[in-house]
């Protein structure tokens, strides 16, 4: 009878979970990278994974591969509802986003991915113009992550500032366009998904990025050098931005449960960006007989010398580019969160799990899930 009764009670389980699953708000979702890219391998996968775990199965997700929402869409696909959650970068829109953007001028500075990532979800999450800007797009942020450190990825051996001249570099954003314009490169704008081919035709000399860039984009098969710099990262990003129409058909315990799920996300998007993919690309890049150079000092110093200079430059660029006049405070403000999570990624040893719950405690805990993001 007992074993009767626990048969009866686990098959009950089953089919209410069965019930609950059908009756899930299943979200449309687009990492905008393919899968060998840690947006979508790790950052969307997860994602997905937790959405259920934090919802109580409420909330699931069915991912969109790139080619139906690449990066440069993905403003119109949220707002024509194509995706419902994507991952936007405000560097490619800073038009739209002008305050969003002045912290993206000081991707040079990064060095701590998870500090980075971190500091950027706390400063975005309590900043009025930021989140009015999200507002009028129509759209809702759920924090940031990062990259690895940024190398010189190219054609040419580059050792010295001289080897940088006349150079055509691919280039993220302004910080990395003012960087090879003060070395006498020329920054050269594209998509990341564009710079296989530009490479591989001669159109550009190589690239400034992430080293994870040779697997997720088949740089691998094109760069022949990669010199290990002090060129920032790439931490400018609105991972899980949420369409605005979206957010407000959910209830305050789903948004609740959505953003603790995106936080997680987050975390662990950034440890494999910045700690694990770098090792698996390296060894790819050995295999593949890239060949690794140290910079001169005398160009390592020179462009630490011009990253502190350019925090000036940010503010003053993202005064007459984006008409935010106190940029410059806004700069100072942000750089003090960096300073504080700097701090707690290295107590924490940039754990992702340890991360995502002080995350969860200093920011996301002390949010009001029916007023946030009205």
């Amino acid at each position: 009878m007992k074993k009767l009764l626990s048969a009866f009670v686990a098959a009950s389980a089953l089919m209410l979970g069965a019930a609950n699953m059908a009756d899930a708000r299943e979200l449309r979702v687009a990492p905008a990278a393919p899968p060998a890219h840690p947006a979508n391998g790790v950052m969307y996968t997860n994602f997905i994974k937790y959405l259920p775990e934090e919802s109580d199965g409420r909330l699931t997700g069915t991912m969109l591969g790139p080619e139906v929402v690449n990066l440069g869409q993905m403003k119109d696909a949220l707002q024509a509802q194509v995706a419902e959650v994507g991952n936007l970068l405000p560097l490619y829109f800073p038009a739209d986003l002008p305050m969003m953007s002045v912290t993206g001028q000081l991707s040079l500075t990064g060095t701590n991915a998870q500090a980075m990532g971190a500091a950027l979800t706390e400063f975005v999450v309590n900043c009025a113009p930021c989140q009015q800007e999200m507002k009028s797009l129509g759209f809702v942020f759920l924090g940031a992550g990062a990259s690895d450190v940024y190398e010189f990825m190219t054609v040419k051996p580059v050792r010295t500032a001289e080897d940088l001249k006349g150079l055509r570099l691919r280039s993220g954003g302004a910080p990395w366009a003012r960087l090879a314009e003060h070395f006498g490169a020329t920054p050269v704008q594209m998509s990341v998904f564009d710079q296989f081919e530009a490479i591989n035709s001669g159109t550009i000399d190589g690239t400034m990025g992430s080293v994870g860039d040779l697997l997720a984009f088949r740089l691998v098969e094109v760069v022949k050098y990669i010199t290990h710099v002090p060129i920032g990262l790439y931490f400018s990003t609105s991972n899980f931005t949420t369409s605005k129409a979206t957010w407000d058909s959910l209830s305050v315990e789903d948004r609740a449960a959505m953003t603790r799920a995106a936080n997680r996300a987050n975390a662990d998007f950034t440890n494999r960006w910045s700690a694990e993919i770098p090792a698996i690309a390296e060894n790819a890049a050995k295999e593949a007989g890239i060949e690794f150079l140290d910079a001169d000092p005398a160009l390592v110093s020179e462009i630490e010398t011009f990253i502190q200079d350019d925090i000036t430059t940010a503010g003053k660029f993202s005064q007459e580019q984006f008409g935010i006049q106190d940029a410059p405070e806004q700069i100072q403000s942000f750089l003090k969160l960096v300073e504080k999570w700097t701090a707690i990624a290295e107590e924490e040893n940039n754990d992702p799990v340890a991360m995502a719950k002080r995350v969860q405690e200093e920011v996301w805990s002390k949010v009001d899930y029916a007023s946030y993001g009205q």
